[in-house]
């Protein structure tokens, strides 16, 4: 199959050529057509499968046939968990409406909102943002949603399950009812899935590849190791491999400044990304460990998501996540686009636990073994880490496993449902 085959105008296809591309992934294939019938979707995929085109195609194309007002409200809204996330959904925007009349907008915490503002006034077709910024823009009321067409919630099991469940709630009170409604993540998880159930109406289900699984080309290692010892085997096997780009995963961002620290003065150039640092110094951070200025980019979670980094070798979790979903985020950043890759995993006695569901999420036994001079203590407690420990850095608002309405209510938190799901969208206009 080809783009030319999905049904995308000249402008797109021009867009797409020169980006030089020529086969739509499988979600593209898959979440394309009924997102141009104006459909609501659910749509799950591997990280690095092309899910960001999965969906800001199909909404150029829409937009672009529809009727264009001279104000220019907006009329797609994105939501994204995070700030490096959205900036990538951005770039994606502006590169594939090259040929178009379509204007675009990021806004984003951690900045200075005038830029973000002057850009809404001058009008915008899309606007992509995090919840927490959108919402304090429309609380000043500088940010006007009452024409959005279409909505989509990128990496949603995290968008509802990782602290962002009040911020959406009080999103969609302020949306139209009618409108096409897109959930786009790597995983979702049955709880997730009975609430997005409430936001969707009727949706197409698309799914690339067996959920929960992670890419083939990623050779994964399970290393045990003795707490105290992980620094010093992580600089050793950095320092031996002669490796050049490493993304290392740590459960807390205190624990990525102390490992940034130790790296450095190893000699292993480092730089920390999470949530402490401040926009200016994530940029810079990811900037250089792109350019290969920077050897080692030692981030939380928070970089599990966003992170465009082609042809990325290595991935260590330093510590392994206390939520397994996060593993097949944090590894997907690796083997993308077809290349190999390698996940390496520091596992102490005390998280021995979080592997065992890893594996039972992932489906497959992990390979593992112990290098000589770094096993655990055999009589080392083997006493579960605390399961609160290391959210930390994610969102100050607490994680919410379970919906505070039911998702099936005629009358839940996220408003009516659209009464035709083929014709809402044009009826909004």
């Amino acid at each position: 199959m080809s783009f030319n085959s999905l049904g995308l105008s000249d402008a797109l296809l021009k867009a797409i050529s020169k980006k030089g591309y020529t086969t739509p992934s499988p979600i593209q294939q898959k979440a394309i057509p009924p997102i141009l019938e104006s459909k609501d979707v659910l749509a799950s995929a591997q990280t690095g499968t092309g899910k960001t085109a999965g969906f800001t195609l199909p909404i150029l194309q829409l937009l672009s046939l529809g009727k264009q007002l001279s104000h220019r409200p907006i009329r797609a809204l994105i939501l994204t968990p995070t700030r490096e996330l959205a900036a990538q959904v951005f770039a994606n925007i502006k590169e594939y409406s090259e040929f178009l009349d379509i204007r675009s907008a990021v806004i984003f915490g951690g900045v200075n909102q005038k830029p973000q503002v002057a850009q809404l006034r001058q009008g915008i077709d899309i606007l992509v943002a995090t919840p927490g910024r959108l919402i304090d823009l429309q609380n000043q009321g500088l940010v006007s949603l009452s024409k959005v067409e279409i909505l989509v919630l990128d990496e949603a099991d995290r968008m509802l399950d990782m602290g962002f469940l009040r911020d959406i709630e009080r999103i969609m009170k302020i949306l139209p009812p009618r409108r096409q409604n897109l959930m786009f993540s790597a995983t979702f998880s049955k709880d997730i899935k009975k609430l997005a159930m409430g936001i969707l109406h009727n949706p197409v289900q698309v799914e690339a590849t067996p959920e929960n699984t992670t890419v083939d080309a990623i050779i994964q290692k399970i290393y045990h190791v003795a707490k105290e010892k992980k620094t010093t085997l992580i600089i050793k096997l950095i320092s031996e491999g002669n490796w050049k780009q490493i993304l290392v995963f740590t459960r807390t961002k205190q624990g990525a400044n102390k490992l940034t620290e130790s790296m450095n003065n190893a000699g292993i150039i480092a730089a920390a990304i999470h949530g402490n640092k401040g926009q200016g110094a994530r940029t810079k951070a990811l900037a250089g460990f792109k350019d290969g200025s920077v050897t080692a980019l030692v981030a939380t979670d928070i970089a599990a998501r966003g992170l465009d980094i082609p042809l990325l070798p290595h991935v260590i979790n330093f510590e392994l996540p206390n939520i397994p979903e996060d593993y097949v985020h944090r590894i997907g950043r690796t083997g993308r686009a077809g290349a190999s890759g390698e996940a390496i995993s520091l596992v102490s006695p005390d998280e021995t636990t979080f592997l065992r569901d890893i594996e039972k999420l992932v489906g497959i036994k992990l390979p593992s073994q112990m290098i000589a001079g770094f096993e655990p203590d055999p009589n080392a407690s083997k006493e579960p880490i605390k399961q609160g420990q290391g959210r930390q850095q994610r969102n100050s608002t607490p994680r919410t496993s379970k919906p505070t309405t039911s998702p099936r209510s005629g009358n839940n938190s996220f408003g009516p449902r659209r009464p035709n799901q083929n014709n809402d969208r044009r009826s909004s206009k």
